[in-house]
């Protein structure tokens, strides 16, 4: 059935939306009420559902960007109690803060390992070896980190993840920014053309099928074809 190419969700089918969710986990509020003092970048709620459900039935993730661990427990709260996370982050009193709330959440701290260091070191795409926590294969790939570093991430993770592998990127409209319908902020500038260089070489890749939705900042999801990874 076609719909009406006119319409455009307003704000009453959004609060729909998120009547008909119903709270999310607990923990998760917590996190949303301390990144709000500090303005700590984390995902919006409709994105944090999104990236669950993305992550169900998946058994080991690797992200890029820990902030305060909320995507983490996202995706952990979603895995199967034997699914593990391998997160980078080189920000420690965050990530320390992180654990906290995985702990409160019930994630044993097996299940998620932390890497201390900027992205594309732990991913060996800097001057030293990678981790090898990060050896893969990962069959989810989560990034929201520094955005002129995308595709190096996904450069440095194709070879680490299992055929059919999701890659999820955050931040992909940044506010609109990207697209051109909001004017864009000072010191932006370099990192919205980045992220505009980002959505079209991985939409073109032949490696991946992948698509933006415009949930929360934008999503990016592609899918790894088969043969084409580790």
């Amino acid at each position: 059935m076609k719909t009406d190419e006119s319409w455009i969700p307003t704000e009453q089918d959004l609060a729909y939306i998120e009547a008909a969710a119903g709270d999310p986990h607990p923990v998760l509020a917590e996190i949303e009420v301390a990144a709000e003092p500090d303005d700590i970048p984390i995902l919006d709620r409709a994105s944090g559902r999104l990236l669950g459900v993305l992550a169900t039935g998946r058994r080991r993730i690797a992200e890029v960007g820990t902030a305060i661990g909320y995507s983490t427990l996202c995706m952990a709260l979603a895995m199967p109690d034997d699914g593990t996370i391998v997160t980078i982050d080189p920000d420690e009193g965050r990530t320390a803060t992180a654990r906290g709330f995985w702990r409160r959440a019930g994630i044993a701290d097996a299940r998620i390992e932390v890497v201390s260091a900027p992205g594309l070191e732990a991913l060996g795409a800097g001057p030293g070896p990678a981790d090898p926590r990060l050896d893969g294969p990962f069959d989810l790939a989560f990034i929201d980190a520094l955005k002129h570093e995308y595709l190096g991430y996904v450069e440095a993770l194709v070879p680490r993840l299992s055929p059919g592998a999701l890659v999820v990127a955050d931040n992909v409209l940044r506010s609109g920014q990207v697209s051109g319908a909001r004017e864009e902020r000072r010191g932006w500038q370099g990192g919205n053309q980045a992220i505009r260089d980002f959505n079209q070489t991985m939409q073109a890749d032949p490696r991946f099928r992948a698509t933006i939705l415009p949930i929360g900042d934008g999503l990016l999801v592609a899918v790894l074809a088969a043969g084409a990874g580790s």
